[in-house]
């Protein structure tokens, strides 16, 4: 029979591979041919007709070798809508356009190996509209140097009370680009760490609890707007929040998302030196 320590070793082994293993998936989606490193333009679409091609006057850029002119976007009333230039071989979701508008988040363009996405941001009663291009040949995805992490450490493992808020509360984000949106936050988890109660209010994400917070390693070991964190749902009035398996925000890794910046609430005004380190092309 193993003896006590011997157990709590093989545990111990069990719960560090386990992270590893998050962190190499992890690595792995950023690098893949779709993933944040291929993200390589932006481009706020104006009402009316937008050029898209690889002439540097186009109103979305393409990179070589696509077309001079490659495609219109027009963008009327809120809706998106292709009109491929002669010749030229656009698909949405592997078919040819039909004029039908195309749909945020959902409708993939395809040109060779270029993909574009519509995506909408920003509140109600002021949001823009954008093009995302995602190139797997981009210079982000090429020169790649993998992550850096602090070695896992079980104390950053931390149980926390979870406090729901009912009716679930408004939380309000703002991004990067200066945009202010709103989310649901479905409650609180409270924790205890370096001799003081915390809070962290999450909003709820493909069934898991998603957490954007700020600690004292930012801008020093750690990314300078803050890191994001997912948890399970609570469970018997807990959840666990693991900082071992914080991560980064893809504007981390390219000028071209929109990622949320954390909410004051979400501010630790301790070190919490767990998960993910600054990213930099040049280790």
């Amino acid at each position: 029979m193993l003896n006590a320590a011997v157990m709590i070793g093989l545990l111990a082994a069990e719960y560090s591979a386990s992270v590893e293993a998050f962190r190499h998936q992890y690595e792995e989606s950023l690098r893949a041919p779709n993933g944040w490193l291929s993200v390589a333009g932006l481009f706020w679409l104006h009402e009316g007709v937008n050029r898209a091609g690889s002439d540097p006057e186009s109103d979305i850029v393409l990179p070589a070798p696509a077309p001079t002119f490659a495609a219109t976007f027009e963008f009327h009333g809120g809706k998106v809508t292709l009109h491929p230039a002669p010749g030229v071989h656009l698909l949405i979701n592997g078919k040819s356009p039909t004029g039908q508008p195309i749909r945020p988040d959902a409708d993939n363009i395809t040109l060779g190996d270029l993909s574009l996405t519509v995506i909408v941001r920003g509140p109600e009663s002021a949001t823009k509209t954008g093009l995302r291009l995602r190139d797997p040949n981009s210079a982000a995805r090429r020169n790649f140097s993998g992550l850096h992490w602090y070695p896992v450490d079980q104390h950053f493992r931390i149980e926390a009370r979870w406090v729901p808020y009912n009716p679930p509360h408004k939380v309000s984000f703002t991004n990067v680009i200066g945009m202010t949106e709103e989310d649901t936050s479905p409650g609180y988890a409270e924790f205890q760490f370096a001799g003081k109660t915390w809070r962290l209010e999450p909003t709820e994400e493909d069934g898991r609890l998603f957490y954007v917070f700020r600690d004292q390693t930012a801008g020093k070991e750690t990314y300078p707007s803050g890191r994001f964190l997912k948890s399970d749902l609570p469970k018997d009035g807990h959840v666990i929040l693991d900082f071992n398996q914080a991560y980064n925000p893809p504007c981390a890794f390219t000028s071209f998302a929109t990622c949320p910046l954390p909410p004051r609430q979400n501010f630790i005004a301790a070190p919490i030196p767990a998960g993910e380190k600054k990213y930099s092309e040049h280790h």
